[in-house]
């Protein structure tokens, strides 16, 4: 059997590494053997935020490369499906294997249909709800032409369900980007927190004597255009950081291009880098990232990936974003995270509750680190199916 899998920007590499290697178990433990294509359609161009990924997280250099870069949305779309088809053509490939919700997972789900070949979503069923959001339109087309989708919950699952999408094409089968977490957690835990701001300070950022000295600290990110591109929402989100959380304690804020952009723009960036409790950072890698979480005593963020991290590390978080694909996380279900969206007083509110929580771990079922196994059971599962 030949399976083609997908990646185009970084959340989709914590998903795929697992995947990688629990086709190498599989082709260790049986006669029958998996031939694994790797394509990147290189949706993700910063190089910072791609390659360095591959590294961390050993994931073999692409098969392929479509180096697709930046756009809008419409020429991601177009430019990878031009590409793709080609691919497709020449590899002809038993499955399609996409994960996630970027572009490329749309892009290359079309094609693989138009081209009659069986496609399999990872991480099928998380619905917001919003439609304003491009990841949700690119999660329901998907979901709609793929011929197995597996759930990283029993909430995706039973959205499926409802949508009408028959229930043999549906397996639950536990989060991935779990596996990835759990794979990491020890190499992450031995860095230094201390180490990890001064290796990766972003332009401009002195540190001060109380970051040095030990000091609890939250941790933050942002990259949403619904926080970012309007200037009335992202100018009260930062006084509200400057006037109130780096008052009380440290923040650690891992600055999004996007958001460093805009934070040039407003004339914003100088003010933020003189406030002696305020440690803006260059992105960082995914082990740095897992051990700034691990040592947080709260995240504040509008990331989907960090939502589920959080609640298996026990990191309270506040959520920016009035909704989410990822209800399981929500501490009404047992989670470590409340939606706050990017109303300040609602934020405000929120973050003095918050203060107060101590870590609370929580670990949704079958997210215990061995999905990719299931992952590729099922895949086998379902062509074993289609030839009887």
């Amino acid at each position: 059997m030949k399976i083609l899998s997908v990646v185009g920007a970084r959340p989709n590499f914590m998903k795929i590494a697992p995947f990688i290697r629990a086709v190498k178990k599989y082709n260790d433990e049986n006669h029958e053997q998996i031939e694994h294509i790797l394509v990147h359609t290189g949706q993700h161009y910063d190089v910072r935020m791609s390659e360095a990924f591959f590294r961390d997280l050993d994931i073999p250099d692409p098969d392929i490369n479509l180096e697709i870069g930046s756009g809008s949305h419409a020429e991601q779309l177009g430019y990878t499906m031009i590409a793709f088809e080609k691919v497709l053509l020449e590899k002809k490939p038993d499955w399609v294997v996409v994960v996630g919700d970027v572009n490329a997972t749309l892009s290359c789900s079309v094609v693989t249909k138009k081209l009659n070949t069986k496609l399999c979503h990872i991480e099928a069923g998380l619905r917001s709800g919003d439609m304003t959001m491009p990841e949700e339109i690119n999660r329901l087309v998907t979901d709609r032409l793929s011929d197995l989708l597996l759930t990283p919950d029993r909430i995706s699952y039973n959205n499926l369900v409802r949508e009408g999408t028959a229930g043999e094409k549906i397996r639950f089968v536990g989060n991935i980007m779990i596996d990835t977490l759990e794979a990491n957690r020890e190499k992450a835990g031995k860095l230094d927190v201390y180490t990890i701001i001064k290796k990766n300070l972003a332009y401009g950022v002195r540190l001060s004597d109380r970051v040095s000295s030990g000091q609890g600290y939250a941790l933050m990110t942002l990259h949403r255009p619904s926080n970012v591109d309007s200037k009335e929402i992202f100018i009260p989100l930062v006084k509200f950081l400057i006037d109130e959380v780096a008052r009380d304690m440290n923040l650690i804020w891992t600055i999004h291009p996007r958001a460093g952009k805009q934070l040039v723009t407003l004339g914003l960036w100088n003010e933020l880098i003189g406030q002696p409790s305020l440690i803006l950072l260059e992105p960082v890698g995914y082990h740095e990232m897992i051990r700034l979480n691990m040592g947080a005593s709260m995240m504040l963020t509008d990331s989907g990936g960090l939502q589920e991290e959080c609640c298996v590390l026990g990191t309270p978080c506040l959520t920016l974003r009035w909704n989410t694909e990822r209800p399981v996380t929500l501490r009404e279900n047992g989670g470590a995270s409340v939606l706050v969206g990017n109303n300040i007083e609602k934020i405000r509110n929120e973050y003095h509750n918050t203060r107060a929580l101590k870590r609370f771990p929580s670990r949704p079922e079958l997210w215990d680190g061995h999905t990719a196994e299931r992952v590729i059971r099922e895949i086998v599962e379902a062509e074993k199916r289609y030839f009887n």
